[in-house]
This record gives structure tokens, C-alpha cells and sequence, in this order.
């Protein structure tokens, strides 16, 4: 006891003497010596900003009124017609023909498809797509011995015909039918060429040389690489086929995974109260052991691919590839996996190295997080109300971006072929244009349906509106995780100002600390949370910035361009840090924003030191206990769908890529761990701070005793004695 008094002047000594040369540097104490827990007493705070934010969430909702009246999603579902018909649309003409179907395939590799987003050819609605060649002049020719050859094809017409009267010239003119028809296939309910390979050969329809209707023989690579733009659509066709059968064939494994993710990872935050250190150390040995297997695992690979063919060239060599596997079969690939997983697990290995000191500190403060928790269990269940609000304001914005995007009328445009009419761009009427002087002009060109807009002044500000929608967006996603960081930080507060533990905890903590916040804090919480969106949304008008002037930009721009985004990373990460512990300040002391963080920067600049060894420690610990999570469980994962496990478990048969559901798996875990080890980071934050506010505030002495545990004042007692010692 003695030691243990004596131990307690020593640190009290030590911290007066750091908190005076901490003033002398400019950060002063501001605080009430008869302080004894969260204040229960509290009135409104930042009181304009609250209303400033509810007013931005009436417009919303008002905004999202109007884009549900003016917008129409079917837009998005169902493909659009030349005319601006919708295919497939009940009620309408169109009913049954729910394809899209293109007159020239050819026409689609011209240089307006860039820029206007359509293909300079006549499009309608059919019931389904071709399944034959059939050109129009050799319709014309069986029409004589056999009606229904035309009967056939002229349901890839316009309009209705009785017989092909009309010459191939009056046909190209008129544009009334296609020159000709290939075997397609539909996919995203328009018709595509159905390409095949035999015998290493491409084909279309089992034939590599056709008719193209104009009297020219073409063949199947010529067709693949005239639609060059189609073909990308039909690779990505090609992917996401195999991706949806691989999730199709999947889905209740992966299920399986995240459900075992979230257990253990229950397991975890429960075992830490009683077993922090040991826990830590298989955390440990579990990250470096998951490395080291796919250091292995790399090796292995890379060796199997000795003096197989094509193995040896680079991925420079074989460039931008939709085939994923493709990359697999290089050796360069394996190796540079390898040295990356080295360089991490030598990362890994040094930092246990050089901070085994603060990483033990680490672990008491874990346990001591673990026993708040332990008498806080509601805690846990708070990250699933998090989801929830977070997933209602994502489907908001989403559904409100699609009512706006779809708002308005068709609007038709002038398209050339070839982008030699002065014309091109300009509006047009689809019922008149072949009587108007453009037609005449511009022969070839096309009045086809562009996009849906309009004169009003609502759809003039259609794009405002967007930007709009994103920033209230961002702005309520950042208020819901600080709704979120000051409920749970007022629940740990009341447990730590607990003098006798769980005696003295009020019941139902983290009920009250949320209604708290919601009450009295709305506004604190919206100005902090603005401040984020703002800097988030200049982040990302530099994306879209970077994006739309990239091939026009010079190497000083980019570099310019780089130290923004840098910059603004950073500040992001410092904002988001000051915000947190702002938030703890305002669940305690019910002050508002600006105060509330100057208070936390001060508090923490005059414990600087001490900030140091716990806040980056601690984080680096629950991190670990992440990958770990996820790292188990995408071990298992990868044993199971590359069949490794045949003589435990059988797996999937037949995935096309393993590594789809893979990803999913290892990334969902990871964020099912973040969930709940962000609990566990929230109360040693909010456990920490009130540390430092204890100390400042108390003595130890029986008129103002410390409100923390005997463990945790001897833990963070040592490194002042240190530091005395030093």
C-alpha cells in the first residue's frame, strides 16, 4: 500500500511538472475542480447550425419529391428506342418487344459514339434478335418462291411492309429496314453478334465470311473489329456472366463466412477481457503465420510456372487484359505478390520489435476497454443501428440520383456517321427530320434519340441538383458516424466517472447517451460533420477534375494536381481526428463544437507524450485483430473454393474465378470485424481522455479521489516513472 501511495505522489509530481511546462507552451486548463462525471445539466448547442442543417434536410426531402414527380426510372431499366419509346414497357406498343435491336452494327465504331454516348444508326424494339443471315436483296429474291422469309425479316423493320417493294437505294434512304441480319444474342436486353471461336477460329453463326447487305463480303474479325466499342460491352458480358454464376453458385458460403466472421469476432471482443495479452500474441502469430502461407503459396506458384510457355513476359508485355487469369499465368505476377507480402511481414515483425514496450501498455488498456464493455454489452449492438441509418441514406441518395437522371423529355440530336455535317449536335424531330434541309444536307445522318432533358428551369438545374444530392449526402453520412462516436464516447464516460463500478453506471447508458446527443448536440454534431463534407467534397470535384482533363493536362498540372489531393488527405485524417475527440469532449461536458475542440486539442497537446504511445499502439492492435479476422476466414475460403479441403468439406464445383466470391468473402469479414472492433476503439479513446482528465482534476486523496482502476493507474504510471528516471 505504501508503494503503491508513493507511486501515486511520484506521477502526480511528474504530471504538475509537464501540465506547467505545458502551459508556459500555450495550452491552457479550463476546467471545474468539483467535475464529477458526464453533465446531466445541458442546453442546445451551435443552435444555428442545427438549423441550418434541418433546413438542408427538408430540402432534400423536397428535392427527392420532385425528382420522384418529374423523374422515371424506367429509363434506367428498360432500353430506349430511336424514337425515345421504351422496350418492353407494359401498356405500350412495345410490350413484347423488350430487345433492342441496331440496323448497322458497322456504324457503331464511328468517332460521334465517344462523344454523344450512341450509335449513329437506327434502333428499335424487337421480340427477339436475329438468328439467321439474311440480307435485303436476297430477301427480295425468295420473297418469289416463299412469303415467309419476309415475314421473318420484316420484323426488324420500322414498320410493317406487305412485300420488299422497295429498292436497296429507297431502303437507305428511307432507312425503313437493315441491310442486313446476323445470328445475335440478347444481353442487357439489346441484341449483340454472336461470336464464337472454332476450332481457334472466329466465327459469327458458325461462319466466318458473310454478306454485310451492300454488296460487300465481310468476315467475322472484320465485324469484331468494326464494333470495337460493342466488343468491350461484349467482354465485360462475358465476365459478368461467369461472376453472377460464381456468386450464384456461392452465395450461401460466403453467407457461411460472414456469419462465422461475426462470431468470431464476438469471440474475440469477449476473450479480450479476459485474455488481452494472449489474445494479442496469437492476433500475432496468426498475421504473420496468414503471411507467411501466402509468401509460400506465392513461391509455390511462381516455381510451378518454371519453363511453361509465355510465363516469362511482364504485364507490360501483355497490357490491359478483361480476362483476370490471364495475369495468373504470368511468373512476373507471382513474384511481385511475393516481395509485397514479404516487405509487410517484415513490417510487422519490426514494429513488434521496437514497440514491445507500448504494446503491453496497449494490452491493459485493452483490458480495461474490455471490462467497460463487459458491463456496457449494449455497446456491441450499436455498430447494427449504424448500419441501418448508413444503408437508409445510401438507398436515399441512390434512388434520388436515378428520379433525377431520368427527369425530362426525350431530346433528339443530329448524328453523322462520319462527323462531317455541320449539323451534328444540334436538336431535332424525328417525325419531320427526313423532310428538313439537314436530311438533304447531311445524307446518312440520323435524328436519334439522345438523352432526356428539358427547357424548364427545374431541368436547367438538374446537374445543381446532383451535386446537391451528393454533398447533403456526405454531409448525413459523416453526422450519423458522429451520431454514432458521441453516443457510445457519453456511454464509457458514464462508466468511467463511476467511482464505484458497476455500482454508481446509470442504467440503460447508451439510450441516454444517444437521446443526449439528439436533444442537446444535433448541431455540434452537424457543424463537425460539415466541416468533413466539405473537404470531401472538394476531394472528390478533384477526381472528377483529374478525370475529365486527363489527357489534357501537362506534368506540372498533374503534379499540382497530387500535392491537392495529398493535402487534402491529410487534412481529412486530421479533421476526422480532431472531430473524434471533439465528440468525446461534447458527450462529457455538453459544450459545444469549437469549444469542445479546442479543449481536446489542449488537453491532448499538454499529455502529448502520452497520445503517442497509446493512440497509434492501440489502433495498430485492433487493426491486427482485423486482418486477422478476415484472414482466417479468407484462408478458409480459399482452401474451400480451390479445393484444398476434399477430405473435410466439398466445396463449390466448376467456379470460373475463384477469387470473385474470394474478395467478397475476405472483404466483407473485414468490414463484420471493423464493426465491432470500432466499439472496442471508440471506448479506449473515450477511456484514454478521461484518464487525462482525472489526473488533471484529482489527487488521489480521499477528498478528490481518482476515478480510475488501481490496474490503470499503475500501468500508465510506469512510463512517467521513466520518463523521470530518463
Amino acid at each position: 500500500m505504501e508503494n503503491m501511495e508513493q507511486n501515486q505522489g511520484t506521477f502526480q509530481r511528474q504530471h504538475q511538472q509537464d501540465l506547467k511546462l505545458s502551459e508556459v507552451a500555450g495550452y491552457p486548463r479550463t476546467f471545474d475542480p468539483n467535475f464529477k462525471g458526464p453533465v446531466a445539466k445541458r442546453s442546445c448547442t451551435d443552435v444555428l447550425c442545427c438549423i441550418i442543417f434541418i433546413l438542408f434536410i427538408i430540402a432534400y426531402i423536397l428535392l427527392g419529391l420532385v425528382a420522384w414527380v418529374h423523374g422515371d426510372p424506367r429509363r434506367v431499366a428498360y432500353p430506349t428506342d430511336s424514337k425515345g419509346h421504351f422496350c418492353g414497357q407494359k401498356g405500350t406498343p412495345n410490350e413484347n418487344k423488350t430487345i433492342l435491336f441496331y440496323f448497322n452494327l458497322f456504324s457503331c465504331t464511328s468517332p460521334s459514339v465517344v462523344v454523344n454516348l450512341q450509335c449513329p444508326t437506327t434502333q428499335i424494339c424487337v421480340s427477339k434478335c436475329p438468328e439467321k443471315f439474311l440480307t435485303y436483296m436476297e430477301i427480295q429474291f425468295m420473297y418469289r418462291t416463299n412469303k415467309h422469309y419476309w415475314m421473318y425479316y420484316s420484323q426488324f423493320c420500322k414498320s410493317p411492309f406487305v412485300k420488299p417493294a422497295k429498292t436497296v437505294t429507297q431502303v437507305l434512304l428511307d432507312d425503313d429496314c437493315p441491310m442486313a441480319i446476323f445470328p445475335s444474342k440478347p444481353f442487357l436486353q439489346r441484341c449483340f453478334p454472336d461470336f464464337t471461336t472454332k476450332n481457334g477460329t472466329l466465327t459469327v453463326g458458325n461462319k466466318t465470311i458473310f454478306e454485310d447487305g451492300s454488296g460487300k463480303k465481310r468476315n467475322a474479325i472484320e465485324l469484331r473489329r468494326a464494333a470495337n466499342r460493342v466488343n468491350k460491352i461484349l467482354d465485360a458480358r462475358a465476365i459478368g456472366m461467369k461472376v453472377f454464376e460464381d456468386y450464384a453458385t456461392t452465395w450461401y458460403w460466403i453467407l457461411i463466412g460472414l456469419t462465422i466472421a461475426m462470431l468470431l469476432s464476438w469471440l474475440f471482443v469477449i476473450l479480450l477481457r479476459f485474455t488481452a495479452g494472449f489474445l494479442f500474441w496469437v492476433f500475432m502469430v496468426g498475421v504473420i503465420g496468414i503471411i507467411g502461407y501466402g509468401i509460400w503459396h506465392c513461391y509455390q506458384e511462381h516455381s510451378n510456372l518454371q519453363g511453361r510457355p509465355n510465363s516469362h513476359l511482364t504485364i507490360y508485355d501483355i497490357g490491359f487484359q478483361t480476362d483476370i487469369s490471364m495475369y495468373f499465368q504470368l511468373k512476373q505476377t507471382w513474384f511481385a505478390f511475393m516481395i509485397i507480402l514479404c516487405l509487410l511481414e517484415v513490417f510487422i515483425i519490426l514494429m513488434l520489435i521496437f514497440l514491445r514496450e507500448r504494446i503491453r501498455i496497449s494490452i491493459a488498456l485493452l483490458k480495461e476497454g474490455s471490462k467497460a464493455i463487459g458491463y456496457l454489452p449494449t455497446t456491441l449492438i450499436y455498430p447494427v443501428l449504424t448500419f441501418i441509418f448508413l444503408s437508409i441514406c445510401i438507398a436515399y441518395w441512390a434512388v434520388t440520383a436515378i428520379y433525377l437522371a431520368t427527369s425530362g423529355v426525350p431530346i433528339y440530336k443530329v448524328i453523322s456517321p462520319e462527323r462531317t455535317c455541320k449539323h451534328e449536335n444540334t436538336t431535332c424531330n424525328p417525325e419531320i427530320f427526313n423532310t428538313t434541309e439537314i436530311a438533304r444536307v447531311c445524307p446518312g445522318a440520323q435524328c436519334n434519340f439522345a438523352f432526356y432533358g428539358g427547357k424548364s428551369l427545374y431541368h436547367q438545374y438538374v446537374p445543381t441538383f446532383q451535386m446537391f444530392n451528393l454533398f447533403v449526402f456526405l454531409w448525413l453520412i459523416n453526422f450519423i458516424i458522429a451520431l454514432g462516436q458521441c453516443a457510445l464516447a457519453g456511454a464509457f464516460a458514464s462508466y468511467y466517472w463511476a467511482l464505484k463500478k458497476p455500482d454508481d453506471i446509470p442504467q440503460y447508458p447508451v439510450f441516454t447517451a444517444f437521446g443526449r446527443a439528439i436533444r442537446y448536440h444535433t448541431g455540434s454534431l452537424a457543424f463537425g460533420s460539415l466541416i468533413l463534407a466539405l473537404i470531401q467534397m472538394f476531394k472528390l470535384v478533384l477526381e472528377y477534375l483529374d478525370h475529365r482533363l486527363k489527357e489534357a493536362q501537362n506534368n506540372i498540372s498533374k503534379f499540382l494536381q497530387c500535392c491537392l489531393k495529398c493535402c487534402f488527405w491529410c487534412l481529412e485524417k486530421m479533421v476526422k481526428f480532431f472531430n473524434r475527440n471533439a465528440y468525446v469532449m461534447i458527450a462529457i461536458y455538453g459544450k459545444n463544437f469549437c469549444r469542445s475542440a479546442r479543449d481536446a486539442f489542449n488537453l491532448l497537446m499538454r499529455n502529448v507524450l502520452k497520445v503517442a504511445v497509446m493512440d497509434k499502439v492501440t489502433d495498430f492492435v485492433l487493426i491486427l485483430g482485423k486482418i486477422l479476422v478476415a484472414g482466417c476466414i479468407g484462408v478458409l475460403a480459399f482452401l474451400l473454393f480451390t479445393h484444398r479441403l476434399p477430405m473435410m468439406i466439398e466445396g463449390p464445383t466448376s467456379l470460373n474465378y475463384y477469387w470473385v466470391p474470394l474478395l467478397t468473402v475476405i472483404i466483407g469479414s473485414y468490414l463484420v470485424a471493423h464493426g465491432f472492433f470500432s466499439v472496442y476503439a471508440m471506448c479506449i479513446d473515450t477511456i484514454f481522455i478521461c484518464f487525462l482528465e482525472d489526473i488533471e482534476r484529482n489527487d488521489g486523496s480521499a477528498e478528490r479521489p481518482y476515478y480510475m482502476s488501481q490496474s490503470l493507474l499503475k500501468i500508465l504510471n510506469e512510463p512517467s516513472m521513466q520518463t523521470k528516471k530518463h
